[in-house]
């Protein structure tokens, strides 16, 4: 073991030697590697990226990994209230209903009929079912006026335990105070688009509420929805529009339950639902990463692949500089032969220069990439929200110098094995 050690360690310092005292052939086979080995690191760290930023839109829209979903919750009053029973004050569970409502003039159609983002229009506008299933649109023959259509979610906790919505301006719900007469709104990007762009008196219609309400705009949140949606405490709501009215098996309310991947609530809350005759209740635990894995390893092999043919081209050019190089040193492995230098350690010489040339290549392609990127964050971040808060996964950098050392090994292999075989004879013919 102690000389093995000692030959790597001389093929280590003599090899660095080499690398000193023919700066010019060293700089010719990192030029030829930097581009293979700064290939295959963009690619990995474009990826890495791509799939942090699809991940955390993910996570918006459905949860994040290992939250639990309840699926089949049924209308009613009494599910309605088993519910809010059941989560209200907990941490580990939330339950969010979800309604169209109407924010401005009263007896307008609204400007974006169907709840529609601004810039689409989808056709059809708020529907109301009476107590026989018929189902009418309350602004049928209505002036369109100043009035926004949106979703509301009212909350019975911070969803934001599974759901990270991103903060734009503005403060969040606080569910640690009294809960107020006027209900606090957190709008999302599409919803506040709609505010800044027409005059909308403060006046919330609600199918069932008792009186229209005044709500309370106190922020802006990302939440990955593409059309108008806002978020209010379901305390100051259901001053409004009480639970009987919420939970009408025939208005168009929408239950979920987020619940903790181990909590006790999901037990519980499935219980009393098939107590009251709910049937076909389940919980579906959220997965995106999994789901997404062979669509991001698909286009990750892809453009691994044209980078390893960049980085194979430049693991050639070593080769050629390799081989040029021990041509040149011939007398040189000769003599060291001849003074009983083993063979072994005259391959790892060569083997060294290369390998220490490809680590040399991937610190610099690492370097510029962490580098670039910042930059492009500073220059352009501010007009790119995606590029916000981007780093740089080091595990892109962990693959460039894996590549460097591969590319070493390709680029260094035969010219090692060519000084190995020179003979001690070559000595006496120079």
């Amino acid at each position: 073991m102690k000389r093995l050690s000692g030959r790597l360690r001389s093929a280590s310092i003599i090899g660095l030697q080499g690398i000193r005292a023919r700066k010019l052939r060293t700089f010719l086979s990192m030029v030829s590697l930097f581009l293979g080995v700064l290939a295959v690191v963009v690619v990995q760290a474009g990826a890495g990226i791509a799939e942090r930023l699809q991940l955390s839109d993910l996570e918006l829209s459905s949860g994040i990994d290992g939250t639990k979903v309840l699926y089949g919750v049924p209308s009613g009053a009494a599910a309605g209230q088993a519910v809010v029973d059941t989560v209200k004050g907990r941490t580990d569970a939330v339950a969010m209903f979800g309604f169209s409502a109407i924010i401005g003039e009263p007896g307008v159609r609204p400007i974006n009929e169907g709840g529609s983002p601004f810039d689409q229009d989808w056709g059809g506008g708020m529907q109301v079912c009476d107590n026989s299933g018929n189902c009418y649109d309350p602004n049928a023959g209505a002036p369109e006026g100043q009035a926004i259509e949106l979703r509301v979610s009212a909350l019975t906790g911070d969803v934001r335990e599974f759901r990270p919505y991103r903060p734009k301006s503005g403060t969040w719900l606080d569910f640690g105070s009294q809960p107020m007469m006027a209900p606090r709104l957190v709008l999302n990007e599409e919803a506040a688009k709609g505010f800044e762009r027409y005059q909308v008196p403060a006046e919330m219609r609600i199918a069932g509420a008792t009186a229209n309400l005044t709500p309370q705009i106190v922020g802006v949140v990302k939440d990955g929805d593409q059309s108008p949606h806002a978020y209010v405490r379901l305390d100051e709501l259901s001053t409004w529009l009480p639970m009987a009215r919420m939970s009408d098996p025939n208005s168009a309310v929408d239950t979920q339950v987020l619940l903790a991947g181990s909590t006790p609530v999901e037990q519980v809350l499935i219980t009393k639902l098939k107590a009251l005759g709910a049937e076909g209740i389940a919980a579906e635990t959220i997965n995106s990463r999994k789901d997404m894995k062979d669509e991001l390893n698909l286009l990750r092999l892809i453009f691994l692949a044209m980078a390893s043919l960049v980085l194979i081209i430049g693991a050639a050019g070593v080769l050629n500089v390799g081989l040029a190089t021990v041509g040149e040193r011939v007398e040189e492995f000769a003599l060291r032969r001849a003074v009983g230098t083993p063979r072994a350690v005259l391959a790892g010489i060569v083997l060294a220069e290369t390998l220490l040339t490809g680590l040399l290549t991937a610190g610099l392609a690492i370097g510029l990439s962490v580098a670039g990127l910042k930059v492009l964050t500073v220059v352009v971040g501010p007009s790119q929200p995606f590029l916000q808060g981007v780093e740089f996964p080091w595990s892109a950098g962990v693959s460039g110098i894996v590549a460097g050392l591969v590319a070493g090994v390709l680029g260094g292999f035969i010219p090692a094995i060519r000084a190995a075989g020179i003979p001690i004879a070559t000595v006496m013919r120079a």
